[in-house]
């Protein structure tokens, strides 16, 4: 696949801001089979979010003040099981938060970390936008080492393969006179002892390309700070939902963020919290190695970096910086 070319938001059009809540907090995350078959577990898993958010809600209270705004969010995992149709998964999912006491604001489709459709009066117009190239195309890879020069290991940019260091070389020798000693991984910025990660960002199977959890994740961050934009306009734009309106036969047919508290803070945030269950350890470990090797957009760094200045909010030029998580056991 050709890797698409990727211009700054500021050289075609004017840099759109977006409102931004202080904090953007995600309060679970379970498989589509696990919200239709084990709605019990959704329940657990919600009952526990509500005191978890009430606290950092209160927290960010402590620190900006009593007007602080803080909006939570959930990310359907229609991209990986796209099998249930909306009304089977959201249904379940929403009247479990509704048992719990707790307050979903926006409903976003991890779909829409690949491609997000561009909604207006609540249809799609146009042709996707396409976040995932976009993203990939600002991923700055380890430096080139002997593996990548000689041939022996493509880069990054044909492998979809993306390490925190130096990855280790087996040996093999370039000629039997002349053995090559085993060297082994290596992490960039190590202390004493190296912990190293080699994330899949996507394979190619049949001219598709397909894209993995840990680099949708990294996606999802981003849409969250509003740190990606689309010819100066910004990547998604929540889309108001009705509680009474039907769900769609096909997820593609929803937007890429649904409103659904009309009262709620922005959608996106100067920071993110994601409180996930402890089995998504490596997938959010593999999430800050991308965010990482990530050349955000300086001109989008600025404006947030200014907006924040403006509200008395200390914004770090570092995305990874913005970034928190929560990891539970027992779900």
């Amino acid at each position: 696949m050709n890797a698409p070319i990727y211009q700054e938001a500021s050289e075609e059009s004017a840099l759109a801001p977006l409102p931004m809540a202080h904090q953007s907090i995600v309060v679970g995350h379970l498989r589509h089979d696990e919200i239709v078959y084990d709605t019990d577990l959704v329940r657990a898993q919600f009952r526990r979010a509500v005191p978890l958010v009430a606290a950092f809600i209160e927290s960010a209270r402590i620190e900006f003040g009593p007007d602080t705004r803080v909006s939570t969010c959930y990310l359907t995992d229609d991209y990986f099981q796209p099998r249930f149709e909306p009304a089977k998964v959201l249904d379940r999912l929403l009247q479990a938060a509704a048992d719990a006491g707790l307050t979903i604001d926006y409903l976003a489709r991890e779909s829409s970390c690949h491609q997000a459709p561009v909604f207006a009066g609540g249809v799609a117009v146009g042709a996707p936008i396409p976040v995932a190239e976009m993203v990939a195309a600002r991923l700055i890879a380890q430096p080139e080492d002997e593996e990548v020069a000689n041939g022996r290991r493509p880069p990054t940019t044909e492998s979809g393969w993306l390490c925190n260091g130096r990855r280790e070389q087996n040996g093999s020798s370039r000629s039997a006179m002349h053995p090559r000693p085993y060297r082994p991984p290596q992490e960039y910025g190590r202390g004493e002892h190296s912990i190293f990660l080699d994330v899949e960002l996507w394979h190619d199977r049949d001219a598709t390309r397909r894209w993995s959890c840990p680099f949708l994740a990294g996606v999802w961050q981003l849409l969250r700070l509003g740190m990606l934009r689309y010819h100066g306009a910004p990547v998604v734009d929540p889309q108001p939902w009705q509680a009474d309106r039907e769900w769609p036969d096909h997820w593609a047919d929803l937007p890429p963020v649904i409103r659904l508290n009309p009262d709620a803070a922005p959608f996106t945030a100067y920071r993110t919290l994601s409180m996930l269950p402890k089995r998504y350890l490596l997938i959010e470990s593999a999430v800050r190695v991308i965010l990482e090797h990530l050349a955000p957009d300086d001109d989008v760094t600025a404006q947030i970096m200014l907006q924040g200045t403006a509200e008395q909010v200390p914004v770090s030029a570092k995305v990874i910086e913005r970034v928190g998580h929560l990891l539970l056991d027992g779900t």
